[in-house]
């Protein structure tokens, strides 16, 4: 059997976009040959619908389009596309999450998902009834299988999982020559290997081929890799799909021929994330996995302005390494044209930053905006003289220059339709180094996922290619070099306020990723009174994170959609276990 994957990019709700994409390489692939071709799921709604799944006129829209879809499909070609449904057992949630193969102008078979995640971003068991039968599309000589994303996630060492059915077992049973794996798996550094090692263990305990199958392009936080596959019984990969871009691949069956004998025996352990060892950027990651990592980030970018109606994109440029590298992003998604980077210099602001990020925007090739705060800085200062009562200057000063360049970026973005990108990395996020109203205005936070120290890779990472392709650095090698300050109070260095970040993070890594308590961070070797005050700054940093704009999901455990916790609460992670 010829099968094509159509690893295509759906917005969420454009029903007549995703229809006429559908359309489009429905068509290619029956140039092509292919017998079967394949849809990511919910391709015909986009993923994640989210709550939107509450109004009727969405699910009815769907539905008709996949109806329309039924009629318009080249009949000869059968078509598998995800859409929602209406649930057809007696009970439950109303809705279902559906796998349809489409074929001679009827649903000619339809497969419901079983496992409804409810951890990190997702939370499908609040809308969707798991299926209750599974059952295999006989064709061309194959029984196809349809395993819905999920569905084939059952062995993964997830928290907080614990499911009793496992579908993958089912359609085994059910005779499948071939399991097709439909999804929309959101991008996690280092994700991709994890797939290889799922799909490998099925395809070889199945003794079948495995066609994992995944959505690509960007809907709010999350971000589709694509990197579709097919996996044979032999652990080897037949054919391969690009990385963040939309793409056609044919795998044939017929002229691959794959071993199918008794298969090896193979590990029942948990299928997990590994880090990888240690590495010139120090940061468990590889330079493969540092340029996949920069793509996506571009990616996010693009995709989320592109589907909000922006086409530019501003930012404050500090000369520091958090907004240098959002600035480089922002101008590899967009274009030089498409950018504009704000100066913003008070009294503290030191000849070397600015200095730095003019020369960053002028190897970017960006428009380049010097708005100094210093008068209205002193206005503010001079209004607020009696509220203050003469007070020594502190943290209130401090923000308030923050506050005064977020209310001059935003005034730009409301003047020119301009989306403000904030500069904000995760570890400042996780302990609220940050301030409302201030650097946290914007509509996208890009490196809000992104670590400190891996900021620092990143940046060393572009300029690696950069000086190997031109032979000269495109970040400042001076921004990369510097301690990192917010220069908003004299000889003001972030090492004043937080832990060295190879240590913030390192910490922040346990307590966000594995949920580990401060007697298990100390178990783990680190310092009790270090653990202590990292949680307690986390947990009483939540308000702020809950106004924030959204970020990029790179991690296993984004903040926002991700890892959802309440504001007002006891710090119980502080307390030690008595007997």
């Amino acid at each position: 059997m010829r099968i094509a994957i159509a690893q295509i990019n759906s917005t969420i709700g454009d029903f007549s976009g995703n229809r006429e994409k559908i359309m489009a390489f429905a068509r290619r692939a029956l140039e092509k040959r292919a017998d079967l071709v394949l849809f990511p799921e919910l391709a015909i709604c986009g993923y994640p619908p989210m709550d939107i799944l509450d109004q009727d006129r969405f699910v009815e829209l769907n539905i008709r389009t996949a109806r329309i879809l039924q009629r318009e499909l080249p009949p000869e070609l059968a078509v598998g596309v995800g859409f929602v449904n209406r649930n057809p057992y007696s009970g439950g949630k109303a809705l279902v999450n559906s796998y349809g193969i489409l074929q001679g102008g009827k649903l000619a078979f339809e497969q419901l998902k079983t496992l409804l995640p409810t951890y990190d971003v997702f939370d499908e068991a609040r809308n969707f009834e798991p299926a209750r039968e599974w059952q295999v599309f006989k064709w061309k000589g194959e029984r196809v299988g349809v395993a819905i994303c999920e569905d084939v996630w059952r062995e993964t060492a997830v928290p907080g999982t614990n499911y009793i059915n496992d579908p993958v077992r089912r359609l085994l049973d059910a005779g499948a020559s071939i399991l097709c794996v439909p999804s929309a798996s959101p991008y996690v550094a280092g994700k991709l290997k994890v797939r290889r090692v799922l799909a490998e263990r099925i395809s070889l305990r199945g003794n079948i081929p495995l066609v994992y199958l995944n959505a690509v392009g960007a809907n709010d936080s999350i971000i589709f890799d694509g990197r579709s596959f097919v996996v044979a019984p032999n652990k080897s990969v037949q054919v391969s799909a690009k990385a963040f871009e939309e793409d056609l691949v044919i795998w044939d069956s017929a002229e691959q021929p794959m071993s199918r004998k008794v298969p090896e025996t193979c590990s029942d352990a948990p299928v997990v994330f590994q880090k990888e060892p240690d590495d010139p950027f120090k940061v468990g990651l590889t330079r493969e996995e540092l340029d996949v990592l920069e793509d996506a980030l571009v990616m996010g970018i693009r995709e989320y302005m592109a589907k909000c109606g922006f086409s530019r994109a501003h930012l404050g440029l500090s000369g520091g390494i958090d907004s240098a590298l959002v600035a480089y992003l922002a101008f590899r998604a967009l274009g030089s044209d498409k950018v504009v980077c704000f100066s913003m210099p008070s009294r503290f602001s030191s000849q070397g930053s600015k200095d730095d990020a003019a020369e960053l925007a002028q190897n970017l090739g960006v428009r380049y905006v010097t708005l100094p705060i210093e008068q209205v800085f002193t206005s503010f200062l001079s209004t607020l003289s009696d509220v203050f009562e003469q007070r020594p200057f502190d943290i209130a000063e401090e923000n308030l220059q923050a506050r005064i360049r977020g209310t001059l970026l935003m005034a730009f973005s409301n003047k020119f339709g301009s989306m403000l990108l904030t500069t904000g990395n995760k570890s400042e996020l996780a302990m609220g180094y940050c301030t409302l109203y201030g650097d946290t205005n914007g509509a996208l936070g890009p490196i809000g996922d992104v670590f400190k120290t891996e900021v620092f890779a990143l940046c060393l990472r572009i300029n690696e290619k950069a000086i190997a392709a031109t032979g000269s650095a495109i970040i400042p090698e001076a921004i990369i070099a510097k301690p990192p300050s917010a220069e908003l109070r004299p000889n003001q260095k972030d090492q004043d306020s937080l832990p060295p970040y190879e240590v913030l993070d390192e910490i922040l890594k346990l307590y966000l990723f594995e949920n580990l308590s401060k007697d298990e961070i100390v178990a783990r070797g680190w310092d009790g009174e270090l653990a202590a005050r990292v949680i307690k700054t986390v947990a009483r940093a939540e308000f702020k994170r809950r106004q924030a704009p959204p970020v990029l999901k790179v991690s296993p455990r984004a903040f926002g959609m991700g890892r959802r916790m309440p504001i007002a609460r006891s710090i119980y992670e502080l307390e030690t276990t008595r007997e």
